[in-house]
């Protein structure tokens, strides 16, 4: 029986009648993203045919999902809401503080104990407020998404980037800020710009080496970090019928890489596969039922130039395995060149980690064609060069891998078996020897592989590849290995090549789990009582920020330009700073400690116009906070890369920061500056970034009639004196004009929750 079906069942009671209004309103075929998005307006029908890319949308998404770094914040800011439960069926998930170092066995108890504090937290305040929890150990969330919570044809938003894995289930799920995700818990509408639709045609059948993971790094490679932004991409095709329901989720998750919107597959085979396989044969048969709306118009399929944005084709029968890096998830290499593109570019060609998990392939297919590989490495005499780890992707995957002997497999080929966690992907990881900062290099079936990510070593070569290739590579350690070509030498001295991975897309016999590590929150919440010690260090309750003072801001610091790529990761780094991600102080002494300032090519070293000292990041603002002052920062192109993480907004919001002016926003971060009362600008000439000196005292013009695509000016003050203006464009609507105005979306709750309640 799948949780909340009776929900599902309403959502496929109106889906038909909907799609139906929606294709007479506007006039041709439908795409399966527009499906969805239209039967999910806020407003039910509408007599509105939206223009992509253009209009702002109020929609009404049918889950919220909450990893339990971002979960902090986001239900510390629906605790100001004045809500007694949530609106919509919403789950957390504990699956980022948990540190990968001796393997689960220890880890595991260590984060528990060490993160006892949070934990409690998030369990006592979802119990309070109708939301389901899932213990430590219970899984990575996207793919205990998939396994128990996503349905062909729903839309769902999450607190974390990779949200838009549940598109390999047919679902439009987007990764968004706390603040987000605090509206639609709170019944509210949630607001979003009618995406683009880039299409990808997949023809013919992966074979051999080839894996779901090479078309999305072959994809990244084609788009490039930013060229989804905006975008819902949508597959389709033979192709795409070809592929296991979890190899489309390992599509959809890295969707994220290409600054995606989200990306999502019509309904078909193998999506009905899985859900029987996962317990929710009663979504099948629902989903059975309308299966004609859960895709794409045969229409559009049919001549998808006319009805799509972009297009791409793909012929998966001659794909090859890419491995795409170092320090970029689109920097992409056929595994047959990248020999010769290492050796140009001297990359580290010795492997010393080889690391299979994270949401996108932690799923039992991926385990048992890696351990194919592991398992012939065994057969023909051979040993791992390089350390391996595997983190399984919840504990129905790892349970069953169990049984099944994989995991084995993966020990008896030395492999350390981490938690069910996201560990090594997101910087949980202890790395033994990191702090040396030594130049080596690693492979991983992860998703992003930014400068100290996996390892806070800025000298870590990563790169990303599927689970098979990654097994392999292990085994040879060497980044050079091509295993459709090379041989290597067995214990006897022989050469012996690995043949092709194999593996099952289900478990032969069926899966299995005896705990899987959720927990029903309290049907009455309203005796839970949540407490959150006024001297903790990990936790600290909101105070609302102050509204807008009415007046132009003039007299601003310069506080960073950045120069170059400046991701979540660089604003707010995770790691060990993951521990302050419900304390918003104390994590804020890491605000933009890894952007690189243009002036001195450093991090976390800026200018003090106070004293003329340079000095970090975050005590240079708060120096300025305690004066009264106000600054700016600067930044390149694709502000705000990564992930969903709003604290990469509200920190600056803390501590002074009244605007961020770049070249160009990633979508998440820039709507995250909005809900935080923050100013979000950006050049109309991208050569002024260039008139930006350090000394600078800057004033922002025109907020006092600040309107809907109007720019506004900037006056640069530069210290010899002299002036020059310049214009800055901006993206807010009237109601995200309110939100500046009120000094953040969720002072407008809790008015209007105040209001209500008087």
């Amino acid at each position: 029986m799948a949780f909340d079906i009776e929900m599902i069942k309403k959502v496929y009671a109106n889906f038909g009648p909907r799609v139906e209004a929606a294709r007479k309103l506007v006039g041709r075929p439908l795409t399966l993203s527009e499906k969805i998005l239209y039967t999910h307006l806020w407003e039910g029908n509408t007599n509105t045919s939206y223009n992509r890319g253009v209009d702002y949308v109020d929609f009404a998404p049918d889950r919220v999902a909450m990893q339990d770094a971002t979960a902090q914040m986001a239900l510390l800011q629906f605790m100001q809401a004045g809500r007694p439960q949530v609106a919509v069926p919403s789950t957390v998930h504990c699956d980022h503080l948990i540190t990968a170092k001796f393997g689960a066995e220890i880890d595991l108890p260590a984060a528990n104990t060490e993160s006892k504090e949070v934990f409690d937290f998030l369990a006592s305040v979802s119990n309070k407020y109708g939301i389901g929890f899932w213990k430590p150990g219970a899984g990575i969330i996207h793919q205990v998404v998939l396994e128990n919570y996503a349905f062909p044809g729903g839309m769902m938003i999450g607190t974390d980037s990779h949200t838009v894995n549940a598109g390999g289930l047919g679902m439009v799920a987007i990764g968004v800020g706390g603040a987000d995700a605090c509206d639609v818990m709170a019944g509210l509408p949630w607001e979003l710009k009618f995406p683009k639709l880039i299409g990808v045609k997949l023809t013919g059948k992966l074979n051999g080496w080839a894996s779901a993971k090479d078309v999305i790094l072959k994809v990244a490679g084609i788009l490039t970090v930013k060229g989804g932004t905006g975008a819902i991409v949508e597959y389709f095709g033979e192709g795409a019928e070809n592929l296991s329901c979890t190899g489309k989720g390992t599509i959809c998750n890295m969707g994220a890489e290409i600054g995606a919107t989200t990306s999502t597959f019509g309904y078909d085979e193998s999506m009905e596969r899985y859900l029987r396989a996962t317990n929710r044969a009663d979504i099948a048969d629902a989903a059975n039922a309308i299966k004609e709306h859960l895709t794409g118009d045969a229409e559009v399929y049919a001549d998808p130039e006319k009805y799509f944005d972009q297009l791409i084709e793909i012929n998966l029968s001659e794909l090859e395995p890419y491995i795409n890096g170092p320090f970029t998830p689109d920097l992409a290499t056929p595994i047959s060149k990248m020999k010769e593109v290492a050796t140009a570019n001297g990359w580290p060609l010795k492997v010393e980690w080889g690391l299979i998990g994270s949401c996108t392939n932690s799923s039992y297919e991926d385990l048992s064609r890696a351990a194919s590989i592991a398992k012939q490495a065994i057969d023909k005499g051979l040993v791992t060069k390089a350390d391996f780890g595997i983190n399984p992707g919840s504990e129905q995957v790892r349970y069953t891998a169990n049984r099944d002997g994989l995991l084995k497999t993966f020990e008896d080929l030395n492999a350390t078996i981490f938690t069910n966690a996201c560990g090594p992907c997101i910087g949980m990881w202890d790395r033994v020897g990191a702090e040396k900062q030594e130049k080596n290099t690693i492979v991983h079936s992860f998703n992003r592989n930014f400068a100290k990510r996996a390892d806070g070593n800025p000298n870590t070569y990563a790169f990303v590849t599927s689970p098979e290739i990654v097994a392999a590579i292990a085994i040879a350690g060497d980044l050079s290995f091509n295993p459709l070509t090379d041989t290597l030498t067995n214990d006897k001295g022989e050469q012996v090549k690995l043949d092709a991975p194999k593996g099952d897309e289900l478990p032969v016999n069926g899966y299995a789990v005896e705990d899987a590590g959720y927990q029903e929150p309290a049907a009455d919440g309203s005796g839970v009582n949540v407490i959150v010690s006024p001297t903790s260090h990990r936790l600290q309750l909101l105070d609302p920020f102050t509204p807008w003072e009415g007046t132009d801001l003039k007299g601003l610091k310069l506080l960073i330009k950045a120069k170059g790529k400046c991701t979540t990761d660089h604003i707010s780094m995770a790691g060990p700073w993951l521990k302050f991600r419900g304390h918003l102080d104390n994590i804020s002494n890491n605000m933009l400690i890894g952007a690189v300032n243009f002036f001195n090519e450093k991090t976390d070293n800026v200018k003090n116009e106070l004293t003329g000292e340079y000095g970090p990041v975050p005590a240079t603002q708060r120096a300025y906070k305690a004066a009264g002052i106000g600054s700016i920062v600067v930044g390149d192109e694709n502000y705000g890369e990564g992930s969903s993480r709003e604290h990469a907004a509200m920190e600056p919001r803390h501590l002074g920061v009244r605007a961020v002016l770049v070249k160009s926003f990633a979508r998440i971060h820039e709507t995250n500056l909005k809900k935080q009362g923050m100013l979000g600008l950006t050049f109309a000439n991208k050569d002024d970034y260039d008139k930006i000196l350090e000394d600078d005292t800057i004033d922002i013009l025109g907020l006092t009639t600040f309107s809907p695509d109007v720019p506004l000016t900037l006056v640069l003050n530069h210290a010899d004196g002299s002036k020059e203006e310049i214009v800055v464009n901006h993206s807010y609507n009237a109601q995200q004009i309110e939100w500046f105005k009120a000094g953040g979306a969720l002072n407008i709750i809790r008015r209007e929750a105040a209001a209500k309640n008087a």
